[in-house]
């Protein structure tokens, strides 16, 4: 079931007047997030005071709660995104939209034509250059992850050597230029594991604003033993059900963060929800 609870309501993002009622509607609330990405999460997101329109803080949408605004600001004893854990739905899209838009516009005061100053509109989900008017928006970089299986319905998982001791997840990458997401599953999985997928099939996607990845998911099918690259990947292996249980029990492996894609992705092939990569409709 779709459970997309926040409304962007992308019309009132332009229109002033309604952006207005959005900031002196009493129900209105903010989240800060610092530059690290950490947040409040006890609660998520205060009763304003909203700060000037001036100021940038964005306009995120309205929610079951009521709108909500997010802006940069000090932290303390926060969470992230990829350790938080028990937020809504109407959260969850919060910290998800808010994470991104927040670190797009650090990225983004220059325009990219002319190099001119740029100033936060349309609520903060565009900027303007105060030089040539140009207008600059959001960018969104698409990427892929994938869980393998063999013939036994073993997943494979590997670690990155940039993780802490156990760190184990599914394999991942980014789409390259010209490429489909489909032919970067296909790709990356050869050059970190060296196995061949003879079949695959899209599952979902999730907004990874770290600081503004698309996260595609796809099951997919492949044969053979694995070979880490050595490059990304420390180490790569297939688990069965019951060697994916000792070895959390052992704490050998320790599994992504309970905000992730690649968690929920686990958590399907751990109770024998994922769907077969074979049953993919050609069209």
């Amino acid at each position: 079931m779709l459970d997309h609870v926040l409304d962007r309501r992308a019309d009132d993002r332009r229109d002033r007047r309604r952006l207005a009622q959005h900031r002196a509607d009493l129900k209105a609330r903010v989240l800060v997030v610092d530059p690290d990405g950490m947040f409040a999460s006890e609660p998520v997101g205060t009763s304003g005071p909203l700060l000037p329109e001036e100021s940038g803080e964005v306009f995120l949408g309205v929610g079951p709660s009521g709108p909500w605004f997010a802006r940069r600001g000090e932290v303390h004893g926060g969470t992230s995104l990829r350790e938080a854990s028990g937020l809504s739905s109407e959260q969850h899209q919060v910290v998800m939209a808010a994470t991104a838009i927040l670190a797009w516009h650090d990225t983004e005061p220059r325009c990219e034509r002319c190099h001119g100053q740029t100033v936060p509109v349309d609520g903060g989900f565009s900027r303007r250059c105060l030089d040539c008017g140009r207008l600059v928006f959001p960018r969104t970089d698409p990427a892929m992850i994938v869980a393998v299986v063999d013939e036994d319905d073993r997943l494979l998982l590997g670690h990155q050597l940039t993780w802490p001791t156990g760190r184990a997840s599914l394999l991942a990458g980014f789409t390259e230029a010209g490429e489909s997401v489909e032919a970067a599953v296909v790709r990356e999985v050869g050059e970190e594991s060296q196995l061949q997928v003879t079949a695959l099939r899209y599952l979902v996607s999730q907004p990874w604003p770290f600081p503004r990845s698309l996260m595609l998911a796809f099951v997919a099918r492949a044969s053979g033993e694995p070979v880490a690259d050595g490059v990304e990947l420390e180490w790569v292996r297939w688990f069965g059900r019951s060697d994916y249980e000792r070895a959390l029990g052992s704490g050998i492996v320790l599994p992504p963060g309970p905000g992730s894609v690649a968690r929920r992705v686990i958590e399907a092939w751990r109770a024998g929800r994922l769907p077969s990569p074979e049953d993919q409709p050609l069209i």
